[in-house]
């Protein structure tokens, strides 16, 4: 006897958006001498962060708070917004889910950019909306274009990330509000901001909660460096974020996690350390590219995309070069952004084991 699933879910293919670097070791039978590829943060969580788990571990017996109301307080605090506009979830992934399945019905239509963050569009799919997408232009998410795809196809959700993932480019904060309030009505702008604390202060816009076109997402899984807790928030007006109790998973964000997040939005000194680590290993990166007559585009994000200067194929090439020497890192997966490759921000030894393997890697690709 098949399983009885449903029509929809029947047609759909069996993924993960990305392969683990894991399932890689696994099926290479040794372990990758530098993980730079998963825009992790090997630069750690906050000591404080860990010693509020190591304190709270004993009391893992007990649920969570399914309110997150502490956490909920501190980001009103540290925003200077009210807590009614924040909603905690299992990390962005988790709360684009959410989001798709609040505001999508079989056959309708969501505008994204062809080659951005795929777990958006697997959510999509998961609910069976119609997926509309839009070009790069000049390495960079086309708010123009986003929005004209918007008002053409009627579309009730558009994504955008800013700081954009896989390039690593962004937008200042008034090219973002032109394109909020480009949003046609009924419709609301997704804007990822999962690496805005890497990017300059002119990339965020003002907060304003009222408006009811824009949910942002943010998450504690970046400069945080908590990636493996699976916590992030998102804000939006009162109305918008009350919904998400209808739908949200209230036991979904562990006890750990919100200790840990209470902790490390605290712990400024180590944010600002992670930042300017992370502006470092960019530098030394382009650095790195720029040895190897490679080109690395500016990047406001702890990644840094490397132009390989030919085509998609020759970039997997250098790709599978650099995990048979032990180097791993990912690339874009659509042409034209599929000529690069994404190196994450890597410790001294990491970026220096890179340094290494880059060279012979490119003789191989070629």
């Amino acid at each position: 006897m098949k399983p009885p699933l449903t029509p929809l879910v029947a047609s759909l293919p069996a993924t993960v958006p990305f392969v683990g670097p894991e399932k890689q070791e696994r099926d290479r039978g040794r372990p990758f001498a530098a993980r730079i590829g998963a825009n992790e943060s090997v630069f750690g969580p906050s000591p404080k962060a860990v010693e509020a788990m190591r304190q709270a571990a004993p009391e893992m017996w007990m649920y969570c708070d399914p309110n997150n109301h502490d956490l909920r307080q501190a980001l009103a605090a540290h925003h200077g917004i009210a807590p009614e506009t924040i909603v905690i979830g299992e990390g962005i992934d988790g709360l684009l889910g959410y989001t798709v399945r609040l505001f999508i019905e079989p056959g309708q239509t969501v505008v994204t950019s062809a080659g951005a963050y795929p777990t958006f569009n697997y959510h999509v799919a998961g609910f069976g909306g119609k997926l509309v997408t839009v070009t790069y232009r000049d390495d960079a998410e086309d708010p123009d274009a986003l929005a004209e795809a918007a008002h053409r196809t009627g579309a009730r959700l558009v994504y955008i990330a800013n700081p954009d993932n896989p390039m690593g480019t962004w937008h200042d904060a008034t090219r973002i509000s032109r394109l909020i309030e480009a949003m046609p009505e009924g419709c609301i702008l997704c804007l990822d901001e999962a690496y805005i604390e890497f990017a300059p202060e002119s990339a965020a816009p003002d907060w304003d909660t009222d408006d009811p076109r824009v949910i942002r997402f943010r998450t504690f899984s970046k400069a945080h460096g908590m990636a493996g807790l699976r916590i992030g928030y998102l804000v939006a007006a009162p109305e918008t974020a009350a919904a998400f109790d209808r739908i949200r998973n209230h036991f979904g964000v562990t006890r750990m996690a919100q200790v840990a997040a209470l902790a490390a939005l605290e712990d400024t000194d180590h944010m600002a350390s992670v930042q300017a680590s992370v502006a470092r290993a960019r530098d030394r990166i382009a650095e790195i590219a720029s040895d190897n007559g490679l080109a690395a585009l500016p990047s406001a994000t702890n990644f840094v995309t490397i132009d390989c200067g030919r085509d998609g194929d020759y970039a997997r090439r250098v790709l599978a070069e650099l995990l048979e020497r032990d180097i791993f890192v990912r690339m874009p997966g659509i042409a034209p952004l599929d000529r690069c490759i994404r190196v994450s921000a890597g410790t001294g030894a990491d970026l220096l084991l890179l340094a290494k393997a880059l060279p012979d890697a490119l003789a191989a690709a070629g």
